[in-house]
Formats: structure tokens, sequence, C-alpha cells
């Protein structure tokens, strides 16, 4: 078990607990007590900060969501269209590098959490429109003739590197994904 800074505030503690926890073991098989006992909090100040487990599963994923955003943003800032087309999804194949890959977090999460009407979900689908909207928007710029399938073929290609990456070879996933997304901007 981590050493914990008792110094961080307890809400933070819990959500960089779960986070840790559901990436490496999953969502529904890490307990709240689990989560309590890892995080060095009581019962009651886990509920005070999150009413129920999914708040903290939706926390961990929109937490997840703005450091990838703040990722692609530093990563595309003032870049031509298609360089940061290219380095929006190499942020992706080097990611299948870390030695801690194990996924997606929004596909593993949408994997354990079906309903399309759940607020976990919510969160995926907020996150995947907006990454959408961001390969959509420098699809056009770049002047590709269909920005949206473009789009829509760039999220496809994110999804299952993120799935392959986990399954296969990583260095072969980036390197197809690179190929690939050059492929679809050009």
């Amino acid at each position: 078990m981590p050493t914990v800074d008792r110094d961080v505030h307890p809400k933070i503690r819990l959500l960089e607990t779960a986070s840790r926890l559901f990436y490496a073991e999953g969502i529904h098989a890490v307990g709240v007590e689990r989560l309590v006992s890892e995080a060095a909090v009581t019962r009651a100040t886990f509920y005070r900060h999150y009413p129920t487990k999914d708040d903290l599963v939706a926390a961990y994923l929109s937490t997840t969501s703005e450091r990838i955003r703040a990722g692609v943003g530093a990563a595309t800032q003032g870049k031509p269209a298609r360089e940061a087309l290219l380095a929006a999804l190499g942020i992706i194949g080097d990611r299948t590098l870390d030695d801690d890959f194990r996924g997606c977090q929004f596909l593993n999460a949408a994997a354990e959490y079906p309903d399309p009407a759940h607020q976990v979900r919510q969160v995926i689908d907020d996150h995947r429109n907006w990454f959408f909207g961001v390969l959509r928007d420098l699809a056009r710029e770049e002047g590709h003739a269909d920005p949206d399938h473009a789009a829509r073929t760039l999220v496809l290609l994110r999804d299952g590197a993120l799935h392959g990456g986990n399954l296969d070879d990583p260095e072969t996933v980036r390197a197809t994904l690179a190929r690939a997304v050059a492929d679809v901007v050009d």
C-alpha cells in the first residue's frame, strides 16, 4: 500500500486513490472499504465528499478528461492543423508505451457502465464529444474534404490503439497508429 500524505485534503486523497485503483484494477473491483482504507479517511468523510461511489467515478473521469484536454492543448497549440492532428494522436501512441498502461480509462469505464443515461456514461460521452470536436475542427482547418468522417475515423483509430496497446506490442501499435493517422489526414 502506498504511503498516505495526510497533509493532502481528504477529498484529493480519495480522488487520487480512486484514480490509481480504478485504472489498475477496474472500477467495480474496488470497493468503498478499500478506498477509504487506502486514502486513510473515514466512510463519513468519503460520503461527505462523494455521496455515492458513482460520484467518485464521475469525478475520476472528469479529472482524467481535464488532464487529457490540457495535454492535447499543449501538444497542438500553435501548430499547423496537420501537425496538430499528428500530435494529438501521437499522445495516444506514446501513452501505450507507458509501463502502467492498462488501456483507456473511458473505454474501460464504459464497459463497466453500459447504461448510456448513467452519470458516468455522461462524463465519458462529454470527453469523447470533446475529442471528436477537436479532431473535426483540425481536419476542417487542414482542408479535409469530409472533416466529420475524418474525425470519426481518427476516434476509431484512437480507440483501437488504446485497446491494442494493452493487448499487442505497443511499439507496433504506436507505429501503426502514426501511419494510419497520416493516411487519414493526407
